[in-house]
């Protein structure tokens, strides 16, 4: 066990990286705070740009012999690495919830199911060279090489998750890796560099603290010159940063960043239904999901029901700590104190925009707790809904032609995902065909498999993630022409 299956504080565990198959300090240190309560839980090393450069040193040595691995070893590699995280599943969903402040049965049942599966489904993934073309002279052949040293930069929010769904492809293709877990989230990335040690070779997979004060890990990993590619997920604002960083090495970028995604009811939806559905897909995770709904466009005549069911919903939700016995039917707190003090000035704007009918205050406990807000009669000029509200504050918006909402649901920046809900879903696929987005789902949201392709349109993101083409993404294309005997 990585740590009693009870503890709720850290303290007591040494949290050391992972750097060319050693457990090492970080240059300095930070607390790791529990967002439910606004209390350190743990102190966690944090890199330096020296340390930075040892491990992507460690990580271009590795490669030299990654690269020439066998598959089907990488493959098995991949298969221990899912037994083990298994294997450890209590202590991991633990520390996710501590850290994240999710409910310990989303930790389990959302992120570790689906970090586990991911990784099971690349490690059944074939690289085989494709022939293109055979004619009387030549047998054209397309082979997948590796890149090289491959940057793995993770954000806060479900964070085991897209650790593992960017190291499985990146290694199984030959590469070896760099992560950074986000500053306020290092725990889950620590502990499992504790279980990559005993897996993988020295090199193969380095993972790094931050969160010091002036750190520069983020930017000083993404633009080293022997990083071959920066797998990022993260707000659109940061990857703008990745993206002109990498132009200074022509380094590959697969960038999965913010979305602002509607949900357009259609007239024919039964309101008492889906109302409460998208309520979940909107408020899940204290409304902290990228690809979570954050406009929600109904029709003129269900909207006085809608919004009535939606503040119903919101003022039913009791706050609890994400350790909480019942805190699956319970709202958890913000991630972390930056995010509390933005939504705050959503709180603020919400009142100012629009007519708040549920929650609307900060709650008073310790913490960082915001009740799920809903806000209605409000303009599509609002920041609350031009921007990406990363929150527990929603918009209703009112539509009388359809035509319209998609216009209106398309007129942003974003395009990661939409849903929308209708009784006749042929006619609800002809609008989802209209939206502009990476993703669009029909009576449901936030659904994904690992071989279905994920990625976003317009700013919402850069490359693709899942799936065999999320797997190409870790790879060069060479193409050799065999002569014919």
């Amino acid at each position: 066990m990585l740590f009693p299956a009870n503890e709720t504080n850290l303290q007591h565990h040494t949290f050391a990286q992972l750097i060319d198959g050693e457990l090492v300090p970080g240059a300095g240190t930070s607390e790791v705070i529990d967002p439910g309560t606004g209390e350190a839980i743990a102190i966690a090393p944090a890199a330096d740009d020296d340390q930075v450069g040892v491990a992507v040193d460690a990580a271009q040595t590795a490669f030299r012999t990654w690269r020439r691995t066998p598959l089907a070893e990488r493959a098995t590699a991949l298969r221990r690495i899912a037994d083990a995280v298994e294997e450890h599943a209590d202590e991991f969903a633990r520390v996710l919830a501590l850290e994240t402040g999710k409910p310990l049965a989303m930790a389990r049942d959302m992120e570790l199911d689906w970090a586990i599966r991911w990784v099971r489904h690349f490690a059944e993934l074939d690289l085989t060279p494709e022939v293109l073309r055979t004619d009387e002279d030549y047998r054209v052949e397309r082979h997948h090489e590796p890149l090289g040293v491959v940057a793995a930069i993770v954000p806060w929010n479900f964070p085991l998750f897209q650790s593992l769904y960017k190291i499985a492809p990146a290694i199984l293709a030959g590469n070896t890796v760099v992560l950074k877990p986000a500053p306020t989230t290092p725990l889950h990335a620590l502990f499992l560099g504790e279980l990559l040690r005993e897996i993988l070779p020295a090199g193969v997979v380095n993972i790094l603290g931050d969160g010091a004060p002036g750190s520069s890990v983020g930017p000083t990993l993404a633009n080293h010159p022997a990083v071959r590619l920066v797998s990022f997920t993260g707000s659109t604002a940061a990857g703008r940063k990745v993206l002109s960083g990498a132009s200074s090495t022509i380094k590959r970028v697969v960038l999965e960043l913010g979305g602002n995604d509607a949900a357009i009811v259609l007239p024919d939806a039964d309101v008492e239904t889906v109302a409460p559905q998208i309520f979940t897909w909107t408020f899940n995770y204290a409304g902290q999901l990228c690809v979570g709904i954050k406009r929600i466009f109904v029709p003129d005549a269900m909207y006085e029901r809608f919004a009535e069911i939606f503040a119903e919903l919101a003022v039913s939700r009791p706050l609890g700590h994400a350790l909480d016995a019942d805190a699956d039917a319970a709202f958890g707190p913000l991630q972390n104190a930056a995010q509390f003090e933005r939504v705050k000035g959503y709180l603020a704007q919400a009142h100012a925009d629009g007519k708040v009918i549920a929650g609307g205050t900060v709650d008073p406990r310790p913490g960082y707790f915001v009740p799920p807000t809903v806000v209605r009669d409000i303009g599509d000029d609002s920041v609350l809904v031009r921007e990406e509200t990363f929150g527990p504050v929603r918009s209703l918006l009112r539509y009388s032609d359809l035509d319209d909402a998609v216009a209106r649901a398309n007129d942003t920046t974003y395009g990661l995902g939409n849903s929308v809900w209708a009784t006749d879903t042929i006619a609800a696929a002809r609008v989802a065909e209209r939206l502009e987005s990476g993703t669009v789902w029909i009576n449901t949201h936030v659904g994904a498999y690992p071989e279905v392709p994920f990625g976003g349109l317009k700013q919402s993101g850069v490359g693709t993630e899942f799936g065999i083409q999320g797997l190409h993404e870790f790879v060069e294309n060479k193409v050799i022409y065999v002569p014919v005997a």
